[in-house]
C-alpha cells in the first residue's frame, strides 16, 4: 500500500498535495507494478477517476514532478477545473518556484537560462544539444545562499519541459546535487549523502476558476535540510 500523501489544500474543485520524493506520478511502461501518486488519488479521491485527458493513467493530473523531486502538486477534481488548469499551464498562467542545490558558485547570481531542450535519441535523457522534439525552454534563477562548493538557488521555469531545471543547470556546468542522470562525476563524488537530486517544488501560484488567487507552499523535506546542514 502506498504511503499517505500529505494534503496541503482541498476544496470541491482542487486538491493540492505535498508529493514525497521516490513516488512516480503515474504508471509508466517501465515499472508497471510500482505504486504511484495516481494510485493513491484513485483510492482516496475516487471522484478524479474520470477527470483528465487520460484519466485511466493520469486521473486529475495536470502537471508532473520527476519521481525523485518532492513538493507541491495540484490536482483537478472535475473535468471543468482540469481544462481550466491545463489552459493556465499552457499559457504560462502558473508561477512555479523550486529550490535546488547545485554544484559550484553560480555566476551571475541572478539571470535566465534560455536553451532549447530535446530528447537524446535512444535514451530518456534530455539535452540542449539538439536531439528529437526540440522545444524552447527558459528558466529564471536567483542564488539564495552560497555554501562551500555549492549554491542554493531559487528556480522558476518559464516553460514546462521534462527535466528542465536539471538539464539547464547541468548545461552551465552547475548540475543539481545528487542528480545521477545529469550530474556526472560531481554527483558520484559528493552528493551529500542524498539518494536523490536536491530539487524541491516549494510553491505554486495561480488564479483559480472562481478568480481566487492561490499560493501553495511546501517546506523543504528533512533529507534536503540535513544535506544543507552537512556542508
Amino acid at each position: 500500500m502506498i504511503q499517505a500523501i500529505p494534503v496541503i489544500y482541498e476544496d470541491r474543485n482542487l486538491l493540492v498535495v505535498d508529493k514525497p520524493a521516490g513516488i512516480l506520478m503515474h504508471k509508466t511502461s517501465v515499472k508497471e507494478g510500482e505504486e504511484t501518486l495516481a494510485d493513491w488519488l484513485t483510492a482516496n479521491h475516487p471522484e478524479v477517476k474520470t477527470v483528465g485527458d487520460d484519466p485511466k493513467t493520469r486521473p486529475g493530473i495536470v502537471h508532473r514532478l520527476d519521481k525523485e523531486t518532492s513538493g507541491v502538486v495540484v490536482i483537478a477534481k472535475d473535468q471543468q477545473t482540469f481544462e481550466y488548469l491545463k489552459s493556465l499551464f499552457q499559457n504560462h498562467g502558473v508561477r512555479k518556484t523550486y529550490l535546488a542545490l547545485v554544484y559550484g558558485a553560480v555566476e551571475p547570481r541572478e539571470g535566465i537560462i534560455e536553451k532549447p531542450i530535446g530528447l537524446k535519441s535512444g535514451t530518456v535523457r534530455r539535452t540542449v544539444h539538439g536531439g528529437k522534439m526540440v522545444k524552447e525552454a527558459a528558466t529564471e534563477y536567483k542564488v539564495l545562499k552560497d555554501y562551500d562548493g555549492f549554491s542554493l538557488v531559487e528556480a522558476r521555469p518559464k516553460t514546462g519541459r521534462t527535466h528542465q531545471i536539471r538539464v539547464h543547470f547541468a548545461s552551465i556546468n552547475h548540475p543539481v546535487v545528487g542528480d545521477a542522470l545529469y550530474g556526472g562525476k560531481k554527483a558520484k563524488a559528493n552528493s551529500l549523502g542524498l539518494n536523490r537530486q536536491f530539487l524541491h517544488a516549494s510553491s505554486i501560484e495561480f488564479i483559480g476558476p472562481d478568480k481566487t488567487r492561490f499560493r501553495f507552499e511546501s517546506k523543504l523535506p528533512v533529507d534536503l535540510t540535513k544535506a544543507l546542514k552537512s556542508i
